[in-house]
């Protein structure tokens, strides 16, 4: 290999022998059309070995940052190397908003919506739900562009980079919008139960923070738009008190690293994430998992957290629970139920945290739990494919698209093998 490439906890260190990155679609098509084995590389954002390859690997970042706005349309067309930070502070620029982001604004676009990585909130689908059609260069290098009339697309657009890799994605957009973001202390259990779907609406977008040191909440951050009626944050009835300043969802980090709160109006685009683009949001020593559960079972899949919160808490940085709306999206973890995902940043200590999780998988095992593609799970294929409705379609469409496994890798082979 040409050079050490880790993702960016550091966990995983790339296997690929060459890492490219071309400066034009052109050249990519070329790199792709050439290799035996090719993975894309985003942001590095995975904590699993999703993105690597015995192949090479492929850095969209070098490639330009092509934004294109239709107004007529309500799109947006972007570059498969394109972060979600410079997306959004163009689209604000003209006027424009996604209609959610996730907690960090540095992620890639198109690894985001290949993963169904989200943000928070119940009638708010995760990112890859907005887009519209997706380009993608496949093993041959051609370009082939799908769309929502294509009977391929809602397996396409989640594609965990199986078909191929992803030179432009079109978004929808809609009207620049405002939001206030206010943090609170103190929810109970019993008030976390009694006035769980009341919290829920209190917001556009809702997160829920704990050590699981007890079983009570840390922190919940609840952000509303201003252009929208927005019911009462009850305060009384729900026992919770408002932050007397700004707070980081870890203890001990921060708060100027996380976007405004205090009720202080911004832009969508620094609101909606909970980290500001223009900080680092730690240091990358961490590990994550995440799983996602129907709603309908969120709560008795947070009681059963909380009965092995003494095993979870030492290995534990800090838990965040949101939720997500349903979609028809093949591979999204969210397929035809909403969701509560229940998300886990741990230490930096893979043997220590590999038992927790497993675990914690157990635990959860009763409420059907789909991880998220791009964090560390044990679940293994038989178990997953009982979870998602269209598991066979998806496996069907990597060997039609992409038969000679040219994106492939161990991950992806071990769950869908050809």
């Amino acid at each position: 290999m040409t050079e050490a490439v880790t993702n960016w906890a550091g966990n995983i260190t790339y296997a690929a022998r060459r890492v490219h990155r071309p400066a034009s679609v052109d050249e990519l098509r070329r790199i792709v059309a050439g290799a035996a084995r090719v993975r894309a590389l985003g942001t590095g954002h995975s904590f699993n070995r999703l993105a690597d390859t015995d192949g090479d690997l492929v850095s969209l970042a070098a490639l330009p940052t092509a934004i294109s706005i239709d107004p007529q349309s309500g799109t947006v067309t972007v570059g498969g190397g394109v972060r979600y930070g410079e997306l959004a502070a163009h689209l604000h620029a003209h006027g424009y908003a996604l209609h959610n982001l996730a907690s960090l604004p540095h992620i890639s676009v198109a690894g985001a919506c290949a993963t169904a990585t989200h943000g928070s909130g119940r009638h708010n689908g995760n990112l890859a739900t907005a887009v519209r059609a997706i380009e993608l260069v496949t093993a041959t290098g051609d370009l082939l562009r799908l769309d929502g009339s294509h009977a391929d697309f809602a397996g396409a657009v989640v594609g965990l980079g199986g078909l191929g890799i992803v030179a432009n994605l079109t978004l929808a957009i809609e009207p620049a919008f405002d939001v206030a973001q206010y943090v609170y202390h103190g929810l109970s259990h019993a008030s976390l139960t009694d006035n769980w779907a009341q919290i829920l609406d209190s917001g556009y977008s809702v997160s829920f923070f704990t050590s699981w040191t007890g079983p009570d909440i840390d922190q919940i951050w609840i952000k509303r738009r201003t252009d929208r009626d927005n019911p009462a944050v009850d305060v009384d009835a729900w026992g919770i008190t408002a932050a007397d300043g700004p707070r980081h969802p870890v203890p001990g980090r921060p708060a100027h690293n996380c976007t405004g709160q205090l009720g202080v109006t911004g832009a969508w685009h620094t609101r909606l994430p909970h980290f500001r683009l223009d900080f680092t949001p730690s240091s990358g020593a961490e590990l994550q998992s995440e799983y996602l559960v129907p709603a309908t079972t969120a709560l008795a899949a947070l009681d059963a957290v909380d009965r092995i919160r003494d095993v979870v808490a030492p290995v534990l940085q800090i838990c965040e629970i949101r939720t997500v709306a349903a979609d028809e999206l093949w591979l999204s973890m969210n397929h035809r139920r909403d969701s509560v995902a229940i998300h886990f940043t741990w230490i930096a200590d893979t043997a220590a945290v590999a038992p927790v999780m497993d675990a914690l998988e157990q635990a959860l095992a009763p409420y059907s739990p789909r991880p998220h593609w791009g964090k560390l799970f044990g679940v293994g294929p038989d178990e997953l494919r009982g979870r998602y409705e269209r598991w066979a379609d998806f496996a069907e469409l990597l060997a039609r698209y992409d038969p000679a496994g040219t994106f492939g890798n161990d991950f992806l082979d071990r769950y869908f093998p050809r």
